[in-house]
C-alpha cells in the first residue's frame, strides 16, 4: 500500500490526501474494507485519534463508510461520486432520472464539439459494446457500454459535465448492469446506432432525440416494474 510517513504540520489534512489518493487510485475498490485505525497509524506515523478524525472527514464527504462493529467501507472513489450517490441512493429509476440529465446534454455538446479522432474511438468502442450484445457477454457489455456513454460525455467537452458524469461511474454501471438481460436476450432492441449516426453527422436536435429516447424507454420499463407505493 503506497502509503508514507507523514509530516508533523497539518496531519490531519496529510492523511486524508493520503487515503482519498489511495482510494481514487484503486487500492481499495468500491465496498472493500480498509484498514484498521490501529494498522493505518502504524503505517502512517501518527496517532489513531488522527486516523479517526481523517476517516470522519472522508466519510462526511461520501468517500467512506463507517460500520459500528464491523469497520470502514469504501462507498465511492471521489468526493463528486459519493454526492452524487448520496444523492440518488441505490433507486434505479433515481439513477436514470439523473443519468437522462447528464447524458441528454452530453449527446447535445457531442455532436458539435467532437473531433474526428473522437469519433473514431466512438466508433470503435460502439463496435466492442455491439459484439459483446451479440455473444451474451454480460460483463463485457456493462464494461464496454458505460465506456461508451461515458466518452459521448467526454466528446462534448464540458470539463464539469465529465467530472459529474464520471463521479456517477459506479452507478451507471450498476444501471446498465441491472437494465441489459432483456437487451442481451434480445427481448427489447436498445441500440446506439443512431445516436453515433446523429454525432458524426453534427446534429445536435438528432443526438439529444436519440440519447433522451432509449433513456425514456429504460425508465418506462422501470416505473412499471417498479411502481411508486
Amino acid at each position: 500500500m503506497p502509503l508514507a510517513t507523514t509530516r508533523r504540520a497539518g496531519l490531519v489534512d496529510q492523511v486524508i490526501g493520503q487515503l482519498r489518493d489511495a482510494i481514487g487510485q484503486g487500492d481499495w475498490a468500491v465496498g472493500e474494507r480498509i484498514p484498521t485505525e490501529a494498522a493505518l497509524a502504524e503505517t502512517l506515523g501518527v496517532g489513531r485519534n488522527t486516523v479517526r478524525e481523517a476517516v470522519r472527514a472522508l466519510a462526511h464527504s461520501g468517500l467512506l463508510e463507517v460500520r459500528q462493529g464491523d469497520g470502514t467501507y469504501v462507498r465511492a472513489t471521489s468526493e463528486v461520486s459519493g454526492a452524487i450517490r448520496r444523492l440518488c441512493g441505490s433507486e434505479l429509476r433515481e439513477v436514470l432520472q439523473v443519468r437522462r440529465s447528464l447524458e441528454v446534454e452530453g449527446a447535445r455538446l457531442a455532436a458539435t464539439e467532437r473531433t474526428e479522432e473522437e469519433l473514431a474511438r466512438l466508433t470503435e468502442l460502439l463496435a466492442e459494446r455491439d459484439r459483446a450484445q451479440q455473444e451474451k457477454n454480460h460483463e463485457e457489455f456493462v464494461r464496454t457500454d458505460t465506456e461508451f456513454h461515458t466518452y459521448v460525455v467526454h466528446c462534448g467537452h464540458n470539463g464539469l459535465l465529465s467530472e459529474l458524469y464520471r463521479g456517477l461511474s459506479e452507478a451507471i454501471s450498476a444501471s446498465v448492469a441491472a437494465t441489459s438481460h432483456d437487451t442481451l436476450e434480445e427481448k427489447v432492441e436498445i441500440g446506439h446506432g443512431g445516436l453515433l449516426a446523429a454525432i458524426a453527422d453534427r446534429d445536435p436536435a438528432r443526438a439529444v432525440a436519440e440519447a433522451s429516447g432509449f433513456l425514456e424507454l429504460l425508465l418506462l420499463r422501470e416505473e412499471s416494474e417498479s411502481p411508486r407505493r
